[in-house]
């Protein structure tokens, strides 16, 4: 396995032919999406790719990555560090139909204009994906109060039942 500095692209059908394993880095700053729902914590998110080709003759990439990443807690609105890990397997398509050939247990990613896949937005797209959808602490580290309530319904009124004219109809 070559520990490698991380390209922002690379040509994945190469790659699988050499069965190419990298292991590295990428920037957090670099990651201006996953920078709007989230406030990075650590510098660098670690990633891990594997390149090789299946049995069917189809290129697939797939890996590993973390990042440790702040959050804004929704029930007390202080940040947490949350760490985000990530396992991704896919095969690259070079357009719109090559998709439906695909077996289910791949994920499409679509070719640049140079027939490459740009590492840093894969990586980028699956931190996002696994974003909690609302952040929030464990209740024991949470500071607000556990016996809060978050607001009361009004008592229903008495409301007249539509059906009631029915009744006298019959």
């Amino acid at each position: 396995m070559q520990n490698l500095k991380l390209p922002i692209t690379i040509d994945p059908f190469k790659s699988a032919q050499r069965r190419l394993v990298c292991e590295g880095v990428f920037s957090i700053s670099g990651m201006n999406r996953l920078l709007a729902v989230c406030e990075n914590s650590s510098e660098q998110v670690k990633v891990k790719f594997s390149f090789h080709v299946d049995e069917r003759g189809l290129s697939v990439i797939s890996g590993t990555g973390s990042a440790l990443v702040k959050l804004t807690c929704q029930r007390c609105t202080d940040m947490f560090e949350h760490e985000l890990n990530i396992d991704f397997v896919f095969s690259p398509v070079k357009n719109q139909d090559a998709i439906a050939e695909l077996p289910s247990y791949y994920d499409a990613i679509e070719l640049d204009e140079n027939g490459e896949v740009n590492l840093l937005e894969l990586v980028e797209e699956e931190l996002i994906l696994e974003v909690p959808l609302v952040p929030r602490h464990n209740p024991k580290d949470c500071s607000a109060p556990a016996d809060s309530t978050w607001g009361e319904l009004p008592e229903e009124l008495e409301k007249p039942n539509p059906f009631d004219v029915l009744k006298q109809l019959k």
